[in-house]
């Protein structure tokens, strides 16, 4: 069983940045692909950003890429999500997900196996 903590939500002015961490519980983190996902009110939960279980490969919505960066810290026990270049439409509750050990990262939320509360970012205009 894995156990998500998101957290470093927040309101941000557009342009700005903000990091968003979740630490997991669990042994097997280390081997352990992680997304985040973000969910806008009224719109379904949409795949933002992936890395598998040492972080040499990672994929990236389009509409973040090259402003989002995920990155994992397995001595941490953590992921991170540098977002840079804020938009008022990154305004969400963003998730972190994990997939069961030994399984990959999906893009759809309903393949991914364990889930945060999440955390709310706000960027006002």
């Amino acid at each position: 069983q894995v156990q998500l903590v998101e957290s470093g939500g927040g309101l941000v002015q557009a342009g700005g940045s903000l990091r968003l961490s979740c630490a997991a519980s669990g042994r097997t983190f280390s081997g352990t692909a992680m997304a985040w996902f973000r969910q806008a009110p009224g719109k379904d939960r949409e795949f933002v950003a992936a890395s598998n279980w040492n972080g040499g490969r990672t994929a990236y919505a389009d509409s973040v890429k090259g402003r989002f960066t995920i990155s994992k810290d397995n001595a941490k026990n953590t992921v991170y999500l540098q977002m840079n270049s804020l938009k008022p439409e990154d305004t969400a509750v963003y998730y972190c997900a994990a997939a069961r050990y030994g399984r990959s990262w999906s893009r759809i939320a309903d393949d991914m196996d364990y889930w945060g509360k999440g955390t709310l970012v706000t960027v006002s205009s």
